[in-house]
């Protein structure tokens, strides 16, 4: 199979590539910027003409969509650009894998609830209720999705963190090694993901789509939630990674969001049940402080 995979220089398209070596399939990885150490091709996803003119030139199977406008904050006044890459785009996407009959692997987001108070996880059928641009778009992207007929699987995930770019982890080991005093917030709870776990997790699912099809069946489709398992604040998060990560020094303290005035609220408890992609495609999910120590030694 040949399968297309944008935001590849990205966190998760990072791990993607790492993945992909395991994989006999072919796979075209996709970027806007090209990255010095790997192999780029250039793509402007809100391209519809490029975007249709790749696919039928590399005879692409499956979309694996890892881009998405994600700064929270800005997107409250860069709404325009946001809702391109985050609704118009991942039409443009799955209207390309429905002209050529093939599946889109959408990543999608925690950010598309908070707006009804909830403390159980969120399932897949659970309306949702965004309360900021950010996840308001992610959602106008999935509904844009279900909308263009083709055969798609989307994936909300959380927390998302790894070895590459700009993530919590990363930077919460940089203060904790480096700052006698951090307060960091108690009041949102989540669970966060390895970026790599997820890859791994969208491997499985193209596995499973190659079954299906060779055997005259159509893919498994739908909404589907992945995170690591297990629930956590901002704060626990940063008391496991500096433990992990040796950081004693650094005296970190429990506060409430209110002291870190912001445009966006965000969602106070995140949670996603994952037992329907468990159910789905067999997966065994691995618990957030398990694989956060596996981030932290690749890290070190």
């Amino acid at each position: 199979m040949n399968i297309l995979v944008t935001g590849a220089n990205g966190q998760l398209g990072r791990e993607m590539r790492i993945v992909s070596r395991h994989s006999t399939d072919r796979y075209i990885f996709t970027d806007v910027v090209e990255a010095g150490d790997v192999e780029t091709v250039l793509l402007d996803m809100t391209d519809r003409e490029a975007v249709n003119r790749l696919v039928d030139a590399e005879k692409v199977d499956f979309i694996v969509n890892c881009a998405a406008y994600t700064n929270v904050e800005k997107a409250e006044t860069d709404v325009e650009t946001c809702r391109r890459l985050n609704a118009a785009a991942p039409q443009i996407l799955a209207e390309a894998m429905q002209r050529v009959g093939g599946l889109l692997i959408h990543i999608s987001t925690d950010y598309v609830f908070g707006g009804d108070p909830y403390n159980v996880p969120c399932r897949e059928e659970q309306k949702g209720t965004p309360t900021g641009i950010y996840g308001l778009t992610k959602l106008e992207g999935e509904q844009a999705i279900a909308a263009a007929g083709c055969a798609y699987v989307i994936l909300r995930t959380a927390w998302l963190y790894s070895e590459y770019g700009k993530n919590f982890v990363k930077t919460m080991l940089a203060l904790t090694a480096t700052k006698p005093q951090l307060k960091v917030v108690f009041d949102q709870c989540g669970t966060p993901t390895y970026a790599l776990d997820l890859a791994e997790a969208i491997a499985v699912i193209l596995e499973n789509a190659k079954g299906r099809i060779a055997n005259g069946k159509a893919p498994q489709t739908g909404i589907f939630h992945y995170s690591n398992e297990g629930v956590c604040s901002w704060f626990d998060f940063t008391k496991a990674i500096a433990r992990i990560a040796g950081n004693t020094e650094c005296d970190i303290q429990p506060c409430h969001s209110d002291e870190f005035p912001s445009s966006v609220h965000r969602p106070a408890y995140s949670v996603l049940d994952k037992t329907k992609i468990k159910e789905t495609f067999g997966l065994t999910v691995p618990y957030w402080t398990d694989s956060l120590r596996k981030c932290i030694a690749n890290l070190k």
